[in-house]
């Protein structure tokens, strides 16, 4: 059997969907489990309407529910048609009557609690999931809904759940596996969950991928295929390079890679329940289905390029510590990062010298407040609007002259932090933001001048 995963774009419309149902009606004899995201940028509206009704809005939050209904049922009528439309909208009726006595109750509150965030959120994977399912049986392609909320079991971390295996793949093997038996095409919402006492979790954003390698790993998937609005994994951003090109195959750890430094085609904990099933994952394209795509695998052919990709993490700040006396001192580096554990704040790039630590950030709020706790350890200064720049390729260290061949396409560039030797996959620095654009151009014209036909497309 096979998992494949759509994204919000992919069931964005009527006319989305029904080329969803004419993809999946392709891979029949290969038994798919269907996972979706919610309808594109639904979860963003349910969001807004949350902190709405959390803010005292109601007629606000109201409204938007209202927009969003109108959306579905629209969506659904034109796939479904007259008469099956009717038999449904009772149903999706019912999840918006819920939706709407949940945003009145937050609303007269006047609080908006990670737990009820996460109620709402999931929302959109409870519709679209239904949506889907409903139009593939218009279709004949013998759908089923599968509430994710029965299946993906869960801690009680709100808006950021650890699922739990063992209880999952046990709910899997129950109620899934019969389904795929019975030759049905079992359709779920992702991203969401619930804990071991039935409350509603998600499993943060993006964690539809996610899901998608939960139940392919659960139920020994032969593949994951995750469909986007995208070719695959390309060498870059296109937008910033025009001539990017796909990337036929890559390594687990070099697609994790990137996608934590920049590259949003993936989610980087979609890899990790694949990787322990050495199951092998498709990023392909549900606008060009004729597309291979990208397979992502444990591991890939070398290859002649250095490098596989180039990707940028913007809004970066750069946080140095400095402690001349203490810096060598025992416990002093447990300290500083024991104060980033405190504000919860993660560290992507760190560089010592003898007198100080930079290290690098994501911009946000808790800066300030992590800078005072810090200071009161050593002096600190920190500088944001800084991005990182990640080059990933396969056993760089193994490379003589690499940094080398890097750096002097940059000779006219500030480059202020380099990372190599922590990884045998991966060379990263630290520039000016506004520098990122003519950064990746002039390396891209460099490593992917000449490509090799086994790795590139």
């Amino acid at each position: 059997m096979i998992v494949m995963k759509f994204g919000g774009t992919s069931v964005g419309d009527a006319r989305a969907i029904d080329r969803v149902a004419s993809i999946v009606q392709g891979r029949l004899t290969q038994r798919p489990v269907v996972v979706v995201s919610a309808m594109s940028k639904v979860t963003d509206t349910l969001l807004t309407m949350a902190r709405a009704a959390g803010a005292g809005e109601r007629k606000a939050a109201l409204k938007l529910c209202r927009s969003l209904q109108e959306r579905h049922y629209n969506t659904a009528s034109e796939l479904l048609g007259t008469a099956l439309f009717t038999q449904f909208h009772a149903e999706l009726g019912a999840d918006f009557e819920a939706l709407d006595e949940l945003l009145r109750g937050i609303s007269a509150v006047g609080e908006l609690t990670p737990r009820t965030t996460d109620h709402v959120a999931a929302f959109g994977e409870v519709l679209s999931s239904k949506i889907v399912a409903a139009a593939f049986s218009a279709r004949g392609l013998n759908g089923s809904h599968v509430d994710s909320r029965d299946i993906l079991v869960t801690d009680s971390n709100y808006m950021q759940a650890v699922p739990q295996y063992d209880e999952t793949n046990e709910r899997l093997k129950t109620n899934v596996q019969p389904l795929l038996d019975e030759s049905q095409v079992p359709v779920m919402g992702g991203f969401m969950g619930a804990s071991r006492a039935g409350i509603t979790t998600t499993i943060g954003r993006g964690g539809s991928d996610f899901s998608a390698a939960i139940v392919g790993a659960g139920l020994g998937a032969e593949r994951i295929e995750i469909w986007t609005d995208v070719d695959g994994i390309l060498t870059t951003d296109p937008r910033i390079c025009p001539d990017a090109r796909r990337i036929k195959v890559i390594g687990f750890d070099e697609a994790a890679e990137l996608a934590y430094f920049g590259a949003k085609v993936l989610h980087p904990a979609t890899v990790l329940p694949a990787i322990q099933k050495n199951i092998p994952v498709y990023v392909l394209n549900s606008l060009n289905p004729s597309c291979e795509g990208t397979r992502i695998t444990t591991h890939a052919p070398q290859g002649q390029n250095i490098f596989k990709a180039i990707a940028a993490k913007k809004h970066i700040t750069i946080i140095q510590v400095a402690a001349p006396r203490m810096l060598l001192a025992h416990g002093f580096l447990r300290a500083i990062f024991e104060a980033f554990d405190r504000h919860k704040v993660a560290v992507d790039v760190v560089s010592t010298s003898e007198v100080s630590v930079s290290l690098t950030v994501d911009s946000n709020h808790s800066i300030p407040a992590l800078a005072a706790d810090l200071s009161k350890l050593a002096d600190v200064k920190y500088e944001g609007r800084k991005a990182i720049v990640c080059l990933v390729g396969e056993n760089l260290r193994e490379k003589p002259g690499i940094a080398a061949l890097v750096f002097r396409e940059l000779a006219d560039k500030k480059i202020r932090m380099i990372s190599q030797g922590a990884s045998e996959i991966n060379l990263t620095f630290v520039i000016e933001e506004d520098e990122v654009p003519d950064v990746i151009q002039r390396l891209h014209k460099t490593f992917f001048a000449e490509l090799d036909p086994e790795v590139f497309a």
